[in-house]
């Protein structure tokens, strides 16, 4: 998938010849305002007048969801956390020139995404959706990202502008930031994205509190039109996060231009009012107007010409999700993502099958594999590649079975289609309609678990009663396990199981228990096959912009071995094969957004898992399948371990293609992995009085740990790879000129170090720079700036046995940091040095820098 796409020379000389101020002049103030608030959940409103069509919307970053409504399957990619830890921005651009092709082919003109939040605390429910926690390794993937997607012709919209870094109570809290920390580090990618030319940026649930002025999510007046489209020249939308906006006048004068979804919320008629009223100057509603015009125009939405609308030009869309050209770079990057945490006496790659006849897949994470995590992210794939069938093909003359080990998640799966039927019948949910009085108004049948969440149109339906017979026909225990939301009445074969009249509204899509509520778990003990009836009476929630409509999670559980007897069962098979193969990990009910973890364990009895398999069989690889971190107590008692992450839809085909070694698991880790939880310098992001603290100001990450002295598991930048690396020697050049540049990202130091490839194959090296202070030549200390700090980086492919000069450009913002007596940037003068290597604690090589105090580096 080429990274080059772009839109048509056509289309970009036509967008150039629109006035657009002329055009946003001849509308009624009522047409502007109309335009300010969404038509529908996913569409931005058309004005025929002006030429200008519906624009659609899409959640991403691991695929192009599309509405909902086209019912095509969507690309599926490794979640950001594992496309991060390529550090690799060719690949990322490919990525994102592959969602611009995917969005052409939904018909989609803006991808919300990518989530440039940082992972300030490992248990963040979004951490896998985020790329980093830190600011350079984020911003530098997020710009290749962001210009590719837009290069394509289809607009970005970077997220959650500022301060979400948690979800607990994410539309209340106020997060507390210093004015340096907020520079320095969350807003720094926001800046790089914003420089590289982001159309849209999206707003976050959260508000801020700073400088003792308070905030809300969607009114950061200082920030929005201070700093992002005043300092920073921001010329895009500011779009609220959905269902975020409350206010009229304050969210109109703090900088939104757009509210989500609609129709409804707090503009429309009530802002018409405010600016009548002369409490928002229309100028005010001009600015945005204009700005909603301008991405029209970039997406190709806008003729100007009133009555000539132009249809999607869905040119340069995929084919096929699942086509030739998309597997393949998805397969890449999921192979490429994997890091070799651990690989003691070089058990990988297994290059030679010769002496292997029989490997075991073991793990619940082997059997259901989890390759994206929860929330708005979430897409459906054409096809999961699955690890089973990607190792027969990889060993074709080897023996593989699969041994799930034991259940690691809480609540069971859904429902299988084919043991539900109607009390007539027929495959499915019977639906009844009923009125306030509990007449059927009309009846409509649902064919799988998967469509209990339906949308109910019709005002008179008051509740849905659902009855379905669930086959129970095996002899044991049988589980039935409902998650109703909202008001309720569940009975099973005619005894209540769970009621309660609590009704919700809108303000629950936003809440966890709407993706994860709480389960209605009833045990049949069965000796002879039968029917167990449900009849479920479900409230209808009034959605608001979302509309109204019914959720119901429908889960079963058959009878089977219990997990003692799994994991006995699993560790003998272990103990007859040639090679064991461990897969690990999270799960649906653990990653997502809209809740928080609440520790880092592993969930199940996997820990006891692995040293029982490992004890079996000296030749056992454990395979981590998580987007973020987990404490992993055996991580150096067992041969090899890999990280998988969350590796979308060529999972399988990229675990086998890293294990065998024909694509080399060169993944460094974007984050640092915590041996225990109790070393994490941020553990939680658990508001207090409905406040978040950034304490440890600019000491994010990876900079934390150093501060404080930690030892982690495995540091920020670690992986092994399949090469063995010598790092010679480093040198800095001054590029001309050396003074303050325009830029912030030009370059102001190359820093270019010598590496040898020692090992017998070809390899890909991560090669990193970091940069520390020694103190202002005055006397003055280093003050709170961090240990190191990540400076540049970039990747080298070497040949076996050669060696490599690699250059690293570090811009000047690398040495600068934020005064806030002058609020401007400041390089102070002094030693600083700039380390060379392989990860942020393994770093050979240093080379002195000094800076004069006028803005200028000298050489040593």
């Amino acid at each position: 998938m080429s990274a080059t796409t772009t839109a048509s020379p056509e289309r970009i000389a036509h967008v150039r010849s629109i006035d657009l101020d002329a055009l946003a002049a001849v509308l009624s103030l009522e047409d502007k305002v109309r335009l300010l608030t969404g038509a529908a959940t996913w569409t931005i409103t058309e004005l025929p007048q002006l030429g200008l069509r519906t624009m659609t919307v899409s959640d991403g970053p691991i695929g192009v969801r599309g509405t909902g409504e086209d019912g095509l399957p969507s690309a599926q990619l490794p979640s950001p956390s594992a496309t991060a830890a390529t550090w690799d921005e060719r690949l990322q651009a490919e990525l994102g020139a592959l969602m611009a092709a995917e969005a052409r082919r939904k018909g989609i003109d803006v991808v919300l995404a990518p989530v440039v939040n940082l992972q300030r605390s490992p248990v963040g429910g979004r951490h896998f959706e985020c790329f980093s926690e830190d600011p350079l390794l984020t911003a530098r993937l997020a710009v290749a990202f962001v210009s590719a997607i837009q290069a394509g012709g289809i607009g970005t919209s970077v997220k959650h502008f500022i301060g979400n870094e948690t979800e607990t109570a994410r539309t209340e809290y106020l997060s507390r930031i210093d004015e340096r920390t907020l520079r320095e580090v969350y807003l720094a990618p926001f800046e790089a994205v914003v420089e590289a030319g982001v159309w849209t940026v999206m707003a976050a649930y959260n508000g801020l509190a700073r400088d003792g002025v308070e905030a809300t999510a969607t009114a950061h007046g200082p920030l929005l039109n201070g700093i992002l489209k005043g300092e920073w020249g921001f010329d895009g939308v500011v779009v609220s996060d959905w269902l975020a906006t409350k206010h009229t006048a304050e969210s109109a004068l703090g900088g939104l231009d757009l509210v989500m979804p609609g129709p409804g919320g707090p503009w429309g008629a009530a802002l018409v009012a405010a600016v009548e009223n002369g409490e928002v100057p229309e100028s005010v509603i001009d600015e945005k107007v204009v700005r909603i015009l301008r991405l029209a125009e970039r997406v190709g939405a806008l003729t100007g010409v009133a009555g000539e609308v132009l249809p999607y030009d869905a040119s340069g869309a995929t084919e096929d999700p699942a086509g030739d050209e998309t597997v393949a770079l998805l397969r890449e990057a999921a192979a490429r993502s994997t890091v070799v945490l651990r690989n003691e006496g070089g058990l990988l790659p297994v290059t030679d099958a010769s002496d292997i006849r029989r490997i075991v897949l073991i793990g619940h994470n082997a059997a259901d594999p989890f390759t994206q995590g929860g929330g708005s992210a979430f897409v459906t794939p054409p096809h999961v590649s699955h690890p089973l069938e990607a190792l027969r093909a990889a060993f074709p003359d080897a023996r593989v079975d699969l041994y799930r080990g034991g259940a690691t998640t809480l609540k069971a799966p859904l429902v299988p289609t084919e043991l539900v039927t109607t009390p007539d019948g027929e495959p499915g949910f019977r639906i009844d309609h009923l009125d306030a009085d509990g007449a059927v108004i009309d009846s409509v049948l649902l064919p799988d678990a998967e469509a209990l969440w339906f949308a109910i149109p019709d005002d008179r339906v008051a509740k849905v009663r659902l009855t379905a017979d669930v086959a129970l026909e095996a002899s044991g225990r049988h589980v039935i396990d409902l998650g109703p939301v909202g008001a309720h009445r569940i009975e099973i074969d005619g005894v209540v199981q769970s009621e309660s009249d609590r009704e919700v509204g809108a303000e629950v899509i936003l809440d966890s228990s709407y993706a994860n509520p709480a389960n209605v778990e009833t045990a049949i003990d069965v000796a002879e096959p039968r029917l167990a009836r449900v009849v479920a009476d479900l409230q209808v929630i009034d959605g608001e912009s979302y509309g109204r409509f019914v959720r119901l999670h429908f889960r079963y559980r058959a009878p089977g071995l219990t997990v003692e007897e799994e994991l006995d069962q699993a560790i003998e098979a272990a103990a007859a094969a040639d090679l064991a193969i461990v897969v690990v990990g999270t799960n649906p009910e653990t990653e997502s957004e809209g809740w928080d973890r609440p520790d880092l364990d592993l969930p199940g009895r996997q820990n006891e898992l692995v040293r029982g398999v490992a004890a079996a069989n000296p030749r056992t690889v454990v395979v981590v399948n998580a987007g973020a971190p987990v404490i992993l107590p055996w991580l150096d008692e067992v041969p090899a371990v890999l990280w998988w992450w969350l590796p979308g839809q060529e999972a399988g085909g990229a675990l086998a293609a890293a294990i065998t070694g024909e694509i080399e698991p060169s993944g460094r880790l974007p984050w640092t992995l915590p041996a225990d939880y109790a070393d994490v310098p941020v553990p939680d992001g658990i508001p207090e009085n409905g406040y978040i603290d950034y304490t440890e100001g600019v000491h994010v990450g990876h900079r934390g740990w150093d501060r404080l002295g930690l030892t982690p598991a495995r540091e920020f930048g670690f992986g092994l790879g399949y090469g063995a690396w010598e790092y010679r020697e480093a040198s800095v050049e001054f590029p001309e000129p050396v003074e303050a540049s325009e830029t912030s990202e030009a370059s102001f130091v190359a820093v270019t170090a010598t590496i040898a490839n020692l090992a017998t194959r070809d390899a890909r090296e991560v090669v990193q720079a970091y940069l520390s202070y020694d103190g202002e030549a005055d006397g003055e200390a280093a003050g709170d700036r961090p240990v190191r700090w990540l400076a540049g980086f970039t990747v080298a492919d070497v040949a076996a046995g050669d060696t490599a000069d690699v250059r690293i450009e570090i811009a000047r913002r690398a040495f600068e940091v934020w005064d806030t007596e002058r609020s401007a940037w400041r390089l102070p003068r002094g030693r600083y040095t700039l380390h060379i290597g392989r990860s942020s604690r393994d770093l050979p090589l240093s080379v002195p820098v000094d800076a004069d105090g006028e803005g200028a580096l000298t050489r040593q």
